[in-house]
């Protein structure tokens, strides 16, 4: 027996639409929820590729005994005052030249596609960036422990005391979150990640090398002093130092807060302004 084709295509349309009728749309899901599943996202890709942890492992641990026992002496006449001073300074080095890898990895997924088909989804739009940050406060977090854990077993004695290195990590985050935004204005502005990475490193070194990071700003030429108290990285180091030695003023730590908001301010606009525009 032969059924009309015209039957046959309305009982299957019907079919269709009583399926799609059965379950109701998903909400949509917030802000937070979107980001955090992003967080989670970065966190795989952690758990699937542990060899990227080697920046925050092994660079914290090679650059404070090389610092530590290769120049100890000849800057301070003893390993365990200069370990004292460093170690603050050489924890935010190796914090703030970790944020560079927002922007890379952001690029990288430009590149690969993924990138157009985030902004496809039906989602907060800065989900994807800002689950990132939050996944980078977690690697800061584990490089700045492992600083510490480290210097207190060479020596390092914060006399601050627990509450002054947990204030000065927590200055480090917010400065480093703020940093961030930066870089991923650049992962979006250039063609590759490797044009990221080279102009990063072309701005980072400069202002964590001219800085107060390894010797007393007293010590230079006036004309680069000039420029060592202004920069961003001796305000954050000061604040840093003085925390853990338990000296922090009202002041030092409102810099760091103003020239953070700053940076977010400035940059976290223009992220979103091309993250929404890119073609």
């Amino acid at each position: 027996m032969n059924i009309p084709k015209q039957k046959t295509n309305n009982n299957v349309d019907e079919a269709m639409r009583k399926a799609l009728l059965v379950y109701e749309r998903p909400p949509r899901p917030s802000p937070l929820s979107a980001s955090l599943t992003f967080g989670w996202r970065a966190l795989l890709k952690i758990k699937h590729v542990p060899e990227q942890l080697f920046d925050i492992t092994a660079f914290p641990i090679i650059f404070l005994l090389m610092f530590t026992y290769l120049f100890g002496g000849a800057l301070a006449r003893s390993t365990g005052d200069y370990l004292q001073f460093l170690l603050p300074g050489i924890l935010v080095q190796t914090v703030t030249m970790i944020t560079m890898y927002t922007g890379i990895d952001l690029n990288k997924d430009i590149s690969k596609g993924i990138f157009d088909r985030f902004r496809t989804l039906p989602i907060w739009r800065p989900a994807a960036l800002v689950g990132a940050l939050l996944v980078d406060a977690v690697r800061y977090t584990m490089a700045s422990t492992i600083m510490i854990v480290l210097g207190m077993a060479l020596g390092f004695r914060p006399e601050g005391g627990t509450l002054g290195v947990l204030l000065a990590v927590v200055l480090l985050l917010v400065f480093c979150f703020s940093l961030s935004w930066i870089w991923t204005t650049l992962g979006l502005l250039m063609r590759s990640e490797k044009s990221v990475m080279g102009f990063t490193m072309m701005v980072l070194f400069p202002l964590t090398f001219a800085s107060n990071v390894f010797v007393d700003p007293e010590t230079m030429p006036s004309w680069l002093q000039a420029f060592v108290e202004v920069n961003p990285i001796t305000i954050l180091v000061t604040a840093v130092r003085s925390s853990m030695q338990g000296t922090v003023t009202f002041e030092q730590i409102s810099l760091v807060l103003i020239v953070s908001v700053v940076l977010t301010v400035i940059f976290a606009p223009l992220t979103m302004y091309f993250y929404r525009n890119k073609k």
